[in-house]
């Protein structure tokens, strides 16, 4: 992996630039907020966390930790993204072989652009007989939106610009940044 170079304001990865914009701190607020909710709304209940690989593992590891519930966690591997750009197909590599019938399901993803993979995933995870299926996510594109999805909460509304840091990634890579960089769109020296 090349280093990553910083100056004041702006960081270099490979031949882009990004700049910072949204911070631990105000991150770990967003997942207090939302555990915080889910604590309140799902008392009652005995949910099943499925979290999204690979870009959701920091945020469900942080989310988990303040979750007060007689709670589940469990994995899926599932993509649509090549490099910077949705490919609009769903591709599964690691599916949930769990029985999830009569369960009440929190989707866990890191970011919700096209809607294309949750609406998959949701219909998927319906299908199976599950309860409810609600969609917990620490980032939404609205304007990038192909298809309506239901997203119950929400940490942030951003742009459509490219981010990374806080498990997602630039071609793998970048993913341990404990911030979210968005790619800068004009650079000056």
């Amino acid at each position: 992996m090349q280093p990553m170079t910083t100056t004041i304001g702006k960081i270099q990865l490979k031949d882009k630039v990004f700049r910072p914009y949204l911070s631990e701190e105000i991150i770990f607020s967003a997942v207090a907020e939302m555990a915080e909710k889910m604590n309140n709304e799902l008392r009652d209940k005995n949910p099943l966390f499925i979290v999204v690989l690979n870009g959701s593992f920091m945020f469900a590891s942080d989310l988990f930790k303040q979750i007060n519930l007689e709670a589940e966690i469990s994995f899926i591997k599932i993509a649509s993204y090549q490099g910077m750009r949705s490919t609009g197909q769903v591709v599964t590599s690691i599916g949930m072989e769990q029985d999830l019938h009569g369960r009440d399901l929190i989707i866990v993803e890191d970011i919700v652009d096209t809607g294309l993979t949750l609406h998959w995933l949701k219909s998927n995870l319906e299908s199976r007989g599950a309860k409810s299926v609600e969609i917990l996510t620490m980032l939404r594109k609205p304007e990038a939106a192909k298809v309506e999805v239901d997203v119950k909460y929400v940490g942030f509304d951003i742009p459509t610009d490219f981010v990374i840091g806080y498990g997602l990634d630039f071609d793998e890579k970048y993913r341990n940044l404990d911030f979210i960089g968005v790619l800068a769109k004009h650079v000056y020296a």
